[in-house]
């Protein structure tokens, strides 16, 4: 079934598939599936919904971002399995023999749920990439999801058209407090000056606004917001990988909840059964883009 997304995206670009390297399997995945518990003393894990450690028992709790956007949920609604991450959601708790009603909903902050203490869900799920000062405080999953970083700006812009990092210099640039994004922006391409903001929502704001010209976010992102959120807006280039984590999008978890375990099995059964690559090949697709070089 097509989305409204969906459909404005195949008019605006001609899709060729975004790399959608997704989790492979955790080393510690046994036989048992997901829903299956594991026989008593056999040293696999039991994660039968009434073993695991939930919020809620018989629930499962996902905390995600307010608002959220496209592609990852559409409509600012997680609850209607629509965006990649919604349905990815829904597919895991599915795999971890949740009913579709017994999935609960919350709304956090992105810098709040990295900040150490005891959380009121069972995983928050907001493009967090699993990185190695996060976690200290906080546990991650296995990655759902690998996304190139990009840079996203308005046609005639001074960082339009660049193809190195020198070429970036001249663009004013903000981005989301506590984000790999602001993390890539100053340290990685250099930038002193970065305004940054809240929410995702407000950079948008602020580049409308005009008070800033480029940000940096995830390629599926850009697509969106360059396609229906920015009026010119164009994407500069795909950026370098930094080869520490920053790629990956997982879970993110209470420290030391035995949860994870039990979600990194069922992660694993998805992407064997190819469902996260299909996911992604359905809401994650978009036209080639260059790449902007060191």
């Amino acid at each position: 079934m097509k989305t409204r997304f969906a459909k404005l995206l195949s008019l605006l670009f001609a899709f060729t598939l975004v790399a959608a390297a997704c989790g492979g399997d955790s080393e510690d995945s046994t036989e048992t599936t997901a829903a299956e518990g594991g026989d008593e003393g056999s040293g696999e894990l039991d994660c039968a919904v009434e073993n695991l450690n939930l919020f809620t028992d018989g629930k499962l709790t996902i905390a995600t971002g307010e608002p959220v956007f496209p592609p990852w949920m559409i409509d600012d609604d997680p609850t209607n399995g629509q965006g990649f991450e919604s349905a990815v959601a829904y597919a895991l708790a599915a795999e971890m023999g949740f009913a579709e009603a017994d999935v609960v909903w919350t709304r956090t902050d992105f810098d709040v749920a990295i900040a150490p203490g005891d959380k009121e869900y069972d995983f928050n799920m907001q493009q967090y990439s699993p990185l190695p000062e996060r976690d200290e405080v906080v546990d991650f999953s296995d990655p759902y999801y690998n996304v190139q970083k990009s840079v996203l700006t308005f046609e005639g812009s001074p960082t339009d058209g660049a193809t190195t990092f020198a070429d970036l210099q001249g663009g004013t640039w903000g981005a989301t407090i506590g984000t790999t994004d602001l993390d890539y922006i100053e340290n990685e391409l250099g930038i002193e000056d970065v305004a940054v903001f809240d929410t995702q929502s407000d950079v948008v704001a602020a580049m409308v606004a005009g008070q800033i010209d480029s940000t940096v976010v995830g390629l599926p992102t850009a697509y969106f917001l360059s396609a229906v959120e920015l009026d010119g807006g164009v994407i500069a280039g795909v950026l370098p990988s930094t080869g520490v984590g920053s790629d990956g999008m997982a879970l993110l978890f209470t420290e030391g909840n035995p949860l994870r375990d039990c979600v990194n099995v069922g992660l694993a059964a998805l992407s064997d059964a190819g469902t996260l690559d299909a996911l992604g090949q359905e809401w994650l697709q978009g036209e080639s883009i260059p790449s902007i070089s060191k």
